[in-house]
């Protein structure tokens, strides 16, 4: 360590802050946050080897320090999101949202205009979503147009403008869009009105809009005014239909945020529910891409506070899969086990899986080859393998007590099907039904024939079974010297349980993972062809035990007689005439004399 950074962490404050490591080029490489800016900095220099890679090579690029101190360590989480956005540290969670998403804009102006926008301008503005989609947001514009007759105009309607009638009303007067405030026709007391039932709307506070709304009602009802009182009553029932489409969850759910998180290797995604009212007005979701392998606390605590600011929430509640160590201001958490909260978080975590699923087939339709490789290097994770499996090939015993015994392999190449490389074994040394004995000689006749070949070896062998059948088949690969050299695993069918040679525990994947699906498919196709080759095979021999012990009749005719007679029992009441129609005279008379011996002399 330099003599300068060792100045620098001598001189470090305990209080919290923001800290910010730099390269010898002055490259900015990291910002993080801190309750104690002088133990977390300290930490990373009071080790030579950390548990990720990646943290080790960073503490050798840094050449200096700066930090910034602040009051709390929430101040330091606004700051280091902030600093990370502006200036996106090569060694900083990426916080992935590219797109521009839809808001509605109420205009800083007299006689404010209501919009849509995807830039958001700091003029006083009031900017409220991001909307999902530019139709959910459309949905909620179109609602406020029929309920309040606004100006879509640009003029600018100071009292002295309007004072000196300078503007004249529009087409949108006329056809009832607009109230006319460019000629004092509203006045700004009453627009503004109408601004402050919007901004509730929009906010989700459609109850409130409604309440007002019922007491105008009835002011208006009661001065005998019945025509307003009409329109009111229509906009009431406007609000009332837009309200019955959110998604209800209870009313006793007032103003709420909803977190959950799932994380893979390399990204962490995060979904946003926000409850007003009962019901669920907005949601978002968004990735951070991981740099040094940060936890699920880290990647969560950050998003919230990126989403709160982002939305403008000041939500009391914040319910969470699990509380992060970090407080936020005026919010308690709420780590639900059952439940309306608890059903909330399931339907966030559900949103995330959906997301995380889409953006898989995207990508794999994309640039196949990079959703590969994410796949191979994931199920290498999981199945804890030395190299990726991208050439699996998965086995699977059938018989029917013994009788025409078969196997069968399957192969998967990238993680998908490779059906010119599947495989059918008869099994010749075992008699009865022995499904170790019967796999230890397929192993033994499939990876004998690789070497002797000098055929490539896939990285991962999987066998149909529990422990008893792997144990047959590494006692194989060990005669054969190629232990060590190839991955295997056996799967058990009841619990889908993993097993490793040498291991009597099992492993168990998430049911969901895409490594358990793979396995699965390989060895479910390895089943099914398996069967397929067994049932012909036990068909092609009860054909020779009824046909194909006649003199004379060969697999072929035994076959040509059951496509037009459909079973052996029809072959044998047919008349020597039916059976010439399809294999000629000559052998019609041997199937008959077999069958019919009796009869067989009276024909023709």
């Amino acid at each position: 360590m330099s003599p300068h950074l060792q100045t620098l962490l001598q001189s470090l404050p305990g209080n919290p802050g923001v800290y910010q490591f730099y390269d010898e080029l002055a490259n900015l490489l990291y910002v993080g946050k801190a309750k104690n800016l002088k133990k977390r900095v300290t930490s990373y220099f009071n080790r030579d080897q950390h548990e990720n890679n990646k943290t080790t090579i960073l503490v050798k690029k840094i050449v200096d320090i700066k930090f910034i101190i602040v009051d709390t360590e929430l101040d330091a989480l606004i700051l280091e999101n902030s600093l990370i956005k502006k200036h996106q540290p090569r060694y900083n969670v990426l916080l992935k949202d590219d797109k521009t998403y839809p808001w509605i804009c109420i205009k800083d102006e007299q006689f404010p205009r209501v919009y849509d926008t995807r830039t958001m301008i700091k003029d006083g503005s009031e900017y409220f979503g991001p909307f999902p989609s530019g139709r959910m947001m459309h949905i909620v514009l179109d609602l406020i147009h029929k309920l309040y007759p606004l100006r879509n105009c640009n003029l600018h309607l100071s009292p002295e403008n309007i004072q000196k009638k300078k503007f004249k009303v529009c087409l949108e007067y006329h056809i009832g869009n607009c109230k006319g405030p460019c000629e004092g026709l509203q006045t700004e007391e009453e627009y503004d009105n109408s601004i402050l039932q919007i901004r509730n709307i929009v906010k989700g506070n459609v109850s409130t809009a409604i309440r007002q709304m019922k007491e105008l009602m009835n002011r208006h009802s009661g001065n005998l005014e019945f025509e307003q009182a009409q329109q009111l009553k229509e906009k009431i029932e406007l609000l009332h239909k837009y309200q019955s489409k959110s998604t209800v969850v209870s009313s006793d759910i007032d103003n709420a945020d909803i977190f959950s998180i799932i994380t893979d290797e390399k990204n962490g995604y995060v979904n946003y529910l926000k409850v007003m009212n009962g019901a669920i007005i907005q949601g978002h979701t968004i990735e951070l891409k991981k740099k040094l392998e940060e936890s699920p606390e880290e990647l969560l605590t950050l998003a919230i506070a990126e989403l709160r600011l982002r939305f403008s929430s000041n939500a009391k509640e914040i319910i969470v899969p699990f509380a992060p160590e970090l407080k936020f201001e005026g919010a308690e958490y709420t780590v639900p086990q059952r439940g309306d909260k608890h059903h909330l978080l399931q339907l966030s975590k559900r949103n995330l899986e959906y997301y995380r699923k889409e953006k898989e087939r995207q990508e794999s339709l994309v640039d196949p080859d990079r959703h590969s490789k994410r796949v191979m290097q994931q199920m290498m994770k999981d199945l804890r393998l030395k190299e990726e499996p991208r050439h699996i090939e998965c086995f699977d015993n059938s018989n029917t007590q013994g009788s025409w015994p078969v196997a069968a392999m399957t192969v998967f190449k990238e993680g998908k099907p490779s059906k010119k490389d599947y495989r059918h074994f008869n099994i010749k040394t075992v008699e009865g039904p022995d499904d170790y004995a019967s796999m230890e000689e397929v192993i033994y006749r499939r990876y004998k024939r690789v070497l002797d070949e000098k055929l490539p070896l896939p990285q991962l062998i999987v066998v149909d079974g529990g422990k008893g059948q792997l144990s047959s088949a590494v006692s194989v690969l060990e005669k054969l010297g190629l232990m060590g050299k190839v991955g295997i695993i056996g799967i058990a069918k009841k619990l889908e349980e993993i097993y490793y040679p040498n291991d009597s525990l099992p492993l168990y994947l998430d049911k969901k993972s895409e490594s358990l699906r793979i396995i699965q498919q390989i060895r479910d196709e390895a089943h099914r062809f398996g069967i397929t080759h067994h049932r012909k095979k036990r068909e092609k021999g009860t054909i020779k035990t009824e046909l194909t012990l006649i003199p004379g009749i060969s697999d072929k005719t035994a076959q040509k007689l059951l496509q037009k007679f459909i079973s052996v029992k029809r072959i044998k009441q047919a008349k020597e005439e039916e059976l010439a129609d399809v294999v000629g005279l000559h052998k019609a008379k041997k199937i008959a004399a077999h069958f019919q011996p009796a009869n067989s002399g009276n024909s023709g």
